[in-house]
């Protein structure tokens, strides 16, 4: 395991699919901002959020690992939004429902308006489930968005832990 400080959680917003937390369909995870400059992800995928009979499903997926992916890039900019202009994603395992998961997101080129970042949903054992890399366009948020975007994005009211602890992705992606 590797243990990361958190330094803070993420706002969320009221209707957001992946951290809404008056969506009922939604994910409402929590995105975590660590030490290692990194996104850290926790939620726990429901009967709601499943393809398969206890799996999540691919494009649920691949929303949460776009959602880091472009969150990581506000870390060192809390007015920075970035969106999506390509995004490749490889399937190893399946993501049980029910079960909490991990995602670990980070920017990997940052070259002003375009960057690139990279995630991965881990399992308890250190697997790596789902990967996902792309490319992204920073935006002010007036050109993303409709509507006083500020009215639906608060501070998470949920507690944030101090200390993230994650599976060695390492080792799960020599196994994967």
């Amino acid at each position: 395991m590797i243990r990361h400080a958190v330094r803070h959680a993420q706002n969320v917003s009221a209707s957001c699919f992946c951290c809404g937390l008056e969506n009922p369909a939604g994910l409402h995870a929590q995105f975590l901002e660590t030490e290692a400059d990194e996104v850290v992800v926790l939620f726990t995928p429901t009967r709601e959020h499943q393809s398969y009979p206890g799996r999540l499903h691919g494009g649920v997926a691949s929303a949460l690992l776009d959602e880091a992916i472009g969150r990581a890039v506000s870390i060192r900019n809390a007015e920075a939004w970035g969106v999506t202009v390509d995004l490749s994603v490889r399937y190893r395992k399946p993501v049980p429902i029910g079960r909490p998961a991990i995602l670990v997101a980070r920017i990997d080129v940052d070259r002003g308006r375009i960057f690139e970042g990279s995630s991965e949903i881990v399992l308890e054992n250190g697997d790596v489930a789902v990967q996902a890399s792309g490319r992204y366009v920073r935006l002010p948020i007036e050109r993303i968005a409709k509507g006083d975007v500020h009215a639906e994005w608060f501070p998470d009211p949920r507690p944030a832990p101090a200390y993230v602890e994650l599976p060695d992705a390492s080792e799960g992606a020599r196994r994967a």
